[in-house]
């Protein structure tokens, strides 16, 4: 469908879109994981103890799962452009009622209208991305993309630590303000209002889109539940109820014509592979942001600004990562640049789980920082060669899949750490977890990273060669 002469606005170079887009990815990601160095005060002011308040961050990121399905369609119903802006407008409205919140319930019901804010903002964002980039500067443009991304939920925790110690928690979502009205200026200014005309016969699956929520929400919550003591029952209703409704949503997509999550698009090679490495991957990224800043502040004693500072390292790895990830693919291909990358990652995450106190600073940074250049090679190519194979046509729909499953894995993430910090808080008779239940977390989340490796090397040796030009190396 032709844009209309209202629609067009001047078609900026590829890192142009990406950093714009990367505006509010970043004011997204930093949200994610600011709260984490935020918790113990927060905690102290509603009453309740630092992981439970695990649920403020699961809520978002499940607020994000339960509504990215329909970025795609409302995208192009609407334009690219209009829900782009209209979504941080949302998301900084959200902040405002997070900043104004005074117990947990209501912090949790503000963070769940941030979700749905956020839930436009990235898959809408990304697909802007990959309908402007010609392939061949799909590697360089993701880069550009992915660093402000990935940098976002590793600032996060220094500057949640900076507010908390030198002004309040709550000027964690002030700071989305500023942020917000400048990714809206550049939006309106820069970004084209795109638009795709509908398949024949397509529709919006209000029915999909009601069962996969209920599916989503009562697994999650029960992920979540099942980390606090006493609430195990409400947890195995919540998920039995959560099992159901996802039976029922397989029934129903397989009937419908436009799936608000498109299964089928697991038949694609490279994004079913890209997708399960990817969750698996995600879940230690999930974990990564959420222990680090518990564990400085509550088992090396630290303080919030200080525990925060520490991670800032691996944001400085991200960087790096940023100038190197185009060559190292086009050297290796994506296969091999994965599997060799995916031990890697997870071998600096496993040795996050033996930090101490005794540690030299100097030795935590340098494997904080190395964690990141990792990290940030990981995703730039998962993000890019998923989809490889993947038409115009179902450009919207892919990127509303990946994205759901990308957020639910980064929750998946924080239950799965809180759950193992419960268990051995709880095996070892204590109210605030010591260093070994942190050691426990980063082992279990690590384990799990793993296994990515298994898929990582399924994929054909020539998976993505158009877009990092790895075959043209090899002639």
């Amino acid at each position: 469908m032709p844009a209309s002469a209202r629609d067009v606005a001047p078609r900026p170079g590829f890192r142009t879109t990406a950093l714009i887009i990367a505006t509010a990815m970043f004011m997204e990601q930093l949200d994610i994981t600011i709260l984490a160095t935020a918790l113990p005060a927060m905690a102290r002011d509603f009453g309740t103890s630092a992981p439970n308040l695990s649920l403020a961050m699961t809520s978002y990121l499940l607020s994000l799962a339960i509504f990215i399905p329909a970025s795609g369609l409302v995208a192009d119903r609407f334009g690219a452009r209009n829900v782009f802006r209209a979504a941080i407008v949302v998301f900084i409205l959200g902040s405002a009622l997070c900043s104004l919140a005074d117990s947990l319930a209501a912090i949790v019901g503000a963070r769940l209208l941030q979700g749905l804010g956020g839930a436009m903002m990235m898959p809408v964002g990304r697909l802007i991305l990959l309908r402007t980039v010609d392939k061949r500067d799909m590697v360089a443009a993701m880069s550009w993309l992915l660093v402000p991304a990935l940098v976002g939920p590793i600032i996060g925790p220094p500057l949640g630590g900076f507010f908390v110690t030198y002004l309040d928690w709550r000027w964690i979502f002030y700071i989305n303000v500023p942020i917000g009205l400048l990714g809206l200026v550049l939006s309106s200014r820069f970004i084209p209002n795109l638009r795709e005309a509908p398949a024949p016969g397509q529709r919006f699956d209000a029915t999909g889109m009601a069962l996969s929520g209920i599916a989503l929400g009562g697994l999650f919550f029960a992920a979540e539940l099942a980390s606090r003591e006493g609430e195990g029952r409400i947890a195995i209703a919540l998920g039995l109820i959560g099992a159901g409704f996802g039976w029922l949503y397989l029934r129903h997509a397989r009937r419908h014509p436009s799936p608000i999550l498109d299964v089928g698009l697991m038949l694609v090679p490279t994004f079913r592979l890209s997708m399960i490495s990817g969750s698996l991957t995600r879940i230690t990224q999930g974990a990564h942001p959420f222990l680090l800043p518990l564990m400085f502040q509550l088992s090396f004693g630290l303080t919030a600004a200080r525990a925060g500072t520490m991670i800032l390292a691996t944001a400085l790895g991200a960087m790096l990562m940023k100038a190197l990830a185009p060559a190292l693919l086009r050297a290796l291909g994506f296969r091999t640049a994965l599997t060799v990358n995916g031990v890697l990652c997870a071998l600096f995450y496993a040795v996050c789980a033996f930090f101490s106190p005794s540690w030299p600073e100097w030795a935590i940074f340098a494997v904080l920082v190395a964690s990141g250049l990792s990290m940030s090679l990981q995703f730039t190519a998962l993000n890019t060669v998923a989809y490889d194979e993947i038409g115009p046509a179902r450009m919207s729909a892919a990127t509303s899949f990946y994205t759901t499953f990308q957020q639910l894995m980064l929750s998946a993430g924080v239950c799965a750490a809180a759950t193992v910090l419960h268990v051995a808080m709880t095996l070892g008779e204590r109210d605030t977890p010591a260093r070994g239940d942190f050691t426990a977390a980063f082992l279990v989340v690590t384990g799990i990273s793993l296994l990515a490796v298994i898929w990582n090397r399924r994929l054909a040796p020539d998976a993505g060669s158009e877009i990092s030009g790895h075959h043209l190396r090899d002639r």
